[in-house]
């Protein structure tokens, strides 16, 4: 069933990135970074212990954890981990939905804060919502963020995904968005 799929593409181009499916080895100490910095992790749980972070890398390196709609972001000329995007299905057991059976795509992004304030989220999320709408049939496509984190908020706007709805979840407020993924289209 066409609902129940993700972006299929192994990798995808923008201008100053690539979206790959595939974590090198290389990819390690950003990887690491990403997940246990303070500031990055502030609305999405917290920073992680780094010893948990090294056995899930090592797992994802292996394929254990290899999961459809998982994407680094990488700088396109130095391949150089910037960080990560996700164009998955969200899980219809949780809230946070537009169809009654759930399962809507949904976009999610997280950059080393080195990367912040250059445009590399909106370029990487731009270039994998246009590679799904020339992929897949029109649909809903979520984006949940936590209410008090403005700066996505923003950039969900940017996008041209529209709050439609909050919820309480992880303990505060997430605001749900929404965008036809038809708008995406080149």
């Amino acid at each position: 069933m066409s609902q129940s799929r993700t972006l299929s593409a192994t990798e995808v181009l923008s201008e100053r990135l690539l979206l790959r499916r595939t974590l090198h080895e290389s990819d390690r100490e950003g990887f690491v970074e990403l997940s246990t910095d303070p500031e990055v992790q502030a609305y999405i749980g917290g920073p992680q212990p780094r010893g948990d972070v090294e056995r899930r890398f090592d797992a994802a390196i292996a394929g254990a954890t290899s999961r459809p709609g998982n994407y680094v972001i990488a700088d396109n000329t130095t391949n150089r981990f910037i960080g990560t995007l996700m164009l998955a299905r969200r899980p219809a057991d949780g809230p946070g939905h537009v169809t009654e059976g759930g399962e809507e795509l949904e976009l999610g992004y997280v950059l080393r804060r080195g990367a912040w304030g250059a445009g590399f989220a909106f370029e990487a999320a731009a270039a994998a919502l246009r590679a799904a709408a020339a992929e897949l049939p029109d649909q809903p496509v979520l984006l949940v963020t936590r209410t008090a984190n403005e700066r996505s908020l923003r950039l969900a706007n940017r996008l041209g995904f529209r709050p439609i709805g909050t919820f309480e979840q992880y303990g505060a407020e997430q605001t749900l968005c929404s965008a036809s993924l038809s708008v995406f289209r080149a």
